[in-house]
Formats: structure tokens, C-alpha cells, sequence
């Protein structure tokens, strides 16, 4: 079979695969509650390496990688503290009260005190994620009312919000800049409460619309996206994969999520950028790894959706001003 055969058939697979995530039982597979449980450090035993970048009275940001396995959901997982969870790189999918939500650059996850969960990972390559925690009294202030549950439990109406660009830049950069070591407490805390007003914010989050036949079909859409981020998909194509008309397909879409699936797709792979900026010295590779025709496309829409352009945001996030 030719190497673009084999290419075409492996991400074929992959789709399949990962559509598959939904309607499979689940096998039994511990994974630890890396978004949920309070641990400070790695455990050796565990399949997740999870590193404090801030621990303050006031705010907790903990960056945690998992190398994540094409598998099924895991053993239920319990949340002990409301907080918040911003993940960066790769997908997996949560399961709450039976209801799958994938979990991918393009939102912020809420945990509420108390909810139990499941974990699977339908789309090989791990994943990662920036879990905060915050102070419960600043947690309070900085939400909108009709965003929490009434009750002296601290707990929140959904369990994901839909996040704008400049959300993706601000978990970047606190990310990146704890990393890099080129922020003091004070700042970092100041950046994780712009991050945290600007991802609950009533004008500035997505709450999932729609019935929940169109968000599972959407779902099983992001899916698909994730097994080749970097492929240049079309619609038709991905309707294939999921099993609708590309018609229904890009009307459920915009109703569930509130933006074109093209958007959606182009934003996924700008936030790879966001994520691996640092790592890249030619940006033309860079390009060329997420699937853009070209360096001046990939500069133009990264200008366009961060208003700065991909060289300038590395040299930020990387201390050189």
C-alpha cells in the first residue's frame, strides 16, 4: 500500500475508532482523577505526571500530562474541590451522569464539589491539561449568578463552558510563563483571574445548546477532528465519518457550539500552536505540522485570532521582550 494509502487508512481508522468511544461498553481501566483529586506531586505508580507551577493562599495551578491510551472509560472518579480544568493538548473524553463531553482546547471544564466522572481516551497521543484552583470567596465573585448552583456547596450549573481566542491565550500564557519562570506570584495570580472572569464571563463563554441527540452528534464530530487535527478535512468527508449530511452536519454544529465547524477546526489547531510556540525554532515547520498550506497562512490566522503574530508571542512567552 502507497505511504498516503496507509496514511489515509490508519486516520480512517483512527476516526472510526474514536466515533466508536460512545456507544462501546466500558472496559475497566483505573485511571487517576488527574483533573479531579487535589495531589501536589507525581506519583510514580500512576499514569499521569501532574507539576505545581503556583501554590498560593489564593490560587493553585497544577499542569498535568497524561499519556492517555485509545481505551474506555475507567473507573469512576470523584471530585473533592470545585475548580477548573483548561486543557491545552490532545483530547479525552469525560463522562458525567452517563453524558459524554469531549475535552479539548476549546473550552474550560468545570469539576463541582461532590460529582462523579469517568475518563476514556479515544484519540491515541496523551493529553494535557491546566487545572486551577481557586480561592471559594474569589471563585464566587468572579462568577456570574445564573453560573452556580444555590447552596453553600460551591458548585456549578454545567460542566463545560465553550472559551474564546482570547481565553486559549491567556491558559498559554500563564502556562508558558510559570514554565519559563518569567512570572512572579503576583502575576500569576493576577493572569489566572483575568483567565478565570474571561472563561466564565456572561459574554465571553458558550453554554452548549441544542437537543442532546445534535451534542452527542457533535461530540462524536470533535472526535473525529481530534484522531487528525493536522489533516486538511472536508466537510464532506467528516459527515461521512459520522454518519449524516453535511448540511445537518454544519447546522447542528453552529447550534450546539455557537461557531462554524471550520472555526472550530482552525482554532483547535491554533491552540496546538499556542502550546508548542516554545518548542518550535522554525515556525515554518510549525506550519507545516498542523496542516497549513503555508507559513503566511498559519501567521495570518494566528494574527487574526490572537492579534499578535506567532513570532512575537514566542519571543513573549519565552522572556525575550
Amino acid at each position: 500500500m502507497a505511504p498516503a494509502n496507509r496514511a489515509s487508512a490508519l486516520g480512517h481508522r483512527r476516526a472510526a475508532a474514536a466515533v466508536g468511544i460512545f456507544s462501546e461498553p466500558a472496559d475497566v481501566l483505573t485511571v487517576a482523577a488527574y483533573a479531579g483529586r487535589s495531589r501536589l506531586a507525581p506519583d510514580p505508580m500512576s499514569a499521569f505526571r501532574v507539576d505545581v507551577l503556583l501554590d498560593t493562599p489564593l490560587v493553585s495551578v497544577r499542569d498535568v500530562t497524561c499519556p492517555g491510551e485509545p481505551v474506555h472509560r475507567g473507573e469512576p472518579e470523584h471530585v473533592t474541590r470545585t475548580h477548573l480544568v483548561f486543557p491545552y493538548r490532545g483530547t479525552y473524553v469525560r463522562h458525567v451522569d452517563g453524558e459524554p463531553s469531549v475535552a479539548d482546547a476549546s473550552q474550560v471544564l468545570l469539576f463541582s464539589a461532590g460529582d462523579s466522572y469517568q475518563v476514556s481516551h479515544p484519540v491515541p497521543g496523551g493529553d494535557a491539561s491546566l487545572s486551577l484552583w481557586m480561592d471559594e470567596a474569589m471563585l464566587r465573585e468572579l462568577a456570574p449568578p445564573g453560573l452556580l448552583v444555590d447552596g453553600p456547596v460551591l458548585r456549578f450549573r454545567h460542566a463545560r463552558l465553550g472559551i474564546d481566542a482570547r481565553a486559549q491565550v491567556l491558559v498559554a500564557l500563564l502556562r508558558h510563563s510559570l514554565r519559563q519562570r518569567v512570572a512572579d506570584a503576583l502575576e500569576a495570580e493576577s493572569l489566572a483571574l483575568v483567565l478565570v472572569h474571561r472563561a466564565l464571563g456572561r459574554n465571553t463563554a458558550h453554554v452548549a445548546g441544542s437537543s442532546g441527540a445534535k451534542r452527542r452528534l457533535v461530540e462524536r464530530t470533535k472526535v473525529v477532528l481530534a484522531s487528525d487535527l493536522a489533516r486538511r478535512w472536508t466537510l464532506a468527508g467528516i459527515a461521512a465519518e459520522v454518519g449524516v449530511s453535511p448540511v445537518y452536519l454544519t447546522q447542528s454544529f453552529r447550534q450546539v457550539e455557537g461557531v462554524p465547524l471550520y472555526r472550530y477546526h482552525l482554532r483547535l489547531r491554533l491552540a496546538r500552536a499556542l502550546d508548542q510556540l516554545a518548542a518550535y525554532d522554525d515556525l515554518a515547520a510549525l506550519a507545516h505540522d498542523l496542516g497549513f498550506s503555508s507559513h503566511s497562512h498559519f501567521a495570518a490566522a494566528f494574527q487574526q485570532a490572537y492579534r499578535r503574530s506567532p513570532s512575537a508571542f514566542r519571543r513573549h512567552i519565552l522572556g525575550q521582550h
